[in-house]
């Protein structure tokens, strides 16, 4: 498998998922052009900018610019990196996700004259809520035990349901992009309307970042084999 620290093939040709694991700053580049990195990961750059009509040129510029040798910080010890997973991000969202229906239940209540008011936004949160809550919950008890007791274990069946999972969130990003005009506030937005938007910018690169790194970082290391 190409990696980008490897410079085995231009940056153009490498896969979103290999940036964005190997590239310090590159998950903040690509996210800003609307490449998926996480569930698309498997995506080549030129291949994700084509897709979304973006300047691949321009992209690989900026990321060329990025320092290849300052790599994220993640645990090596899969038992180490499973822990940071569950404390960075699946107590994060846990903690975030009630808040957030809350402010988003008000703003839809208070402001539902609103030409820009985000209709439906508190139900697809709780949506979301009920099903990272199901699913972090089989990756704690199940597959993450699995992973910390025998790092050398293939787990192939139960890491592709994860995956399956994973593109459902990946769907339910769209959705919350959509009903939010991708978190554009109005002019005249209330103090709950920009605390309600911000938590959200927050959750959103929070679960695009927790994707990647289960399904870019940990996983391949329990597949029987590299991804095509």
């Amino acid at each position: 498998m190409n990696t980008v620290s490897e410079r085995a093939a231009p940056l153009r040709d490498s896969r979103l998922g290999d940036i964005a694991r190997t590239l310090a700053g590159a998950t903040a580049v690509l996210r800003r052009h609307k490449l998926d990195f996480c569930c698309g990961g498997d995506a080549t750059l030129v291949e994700a900018a084509q897709r979304r009509g973006a300047d691949v040129a321009a992209i690989e510029a900026e990321l060329g610019a990025l320092d290849p040798a300052a790599a994220p910080a993640l645990p090596d010890e899969p038992a180490e990196l499973v822990a940071h997973i569950v404390t960075r991000f699946h107590d994060t969202h846990r903690a975030e996700l009630p808040e957030l229906i809350a402010l988003a239940a008000k703003v839809e209540r208070v402001h539902r004259e609103h030409a820009a008011a985000p209709a439906g936004l508190a139900d697809a949160l709780q949506r979301m809520r009920d099903e990272l809550l199901e699913h972090m919950h089989k990756e704690e008890q199940i597959l993450f035990p699995m992973m910390a007791a025998n790092p050398g274990a293939r787990l192939d069946p139960p890491i592709q349901r994860m995956r399956v999972e994973h593109d459902d969130h990946g769907e339910a990003l769209a959705e919350l992009y959509s009903l939010t005009d991708d978190l554009a506030l109005p002019d005249d937005a209330c103090n709950s309307w920009r605390a309600l938007y911000l938590g959200l910018r927050k959750f959103t690169e929070d679960l695009t970042e927790h994707i990647h790194t289960e399904n870019n970082v940990l996983f391949p290391r329990f597949e029987s084999s590299a991804r095509e």
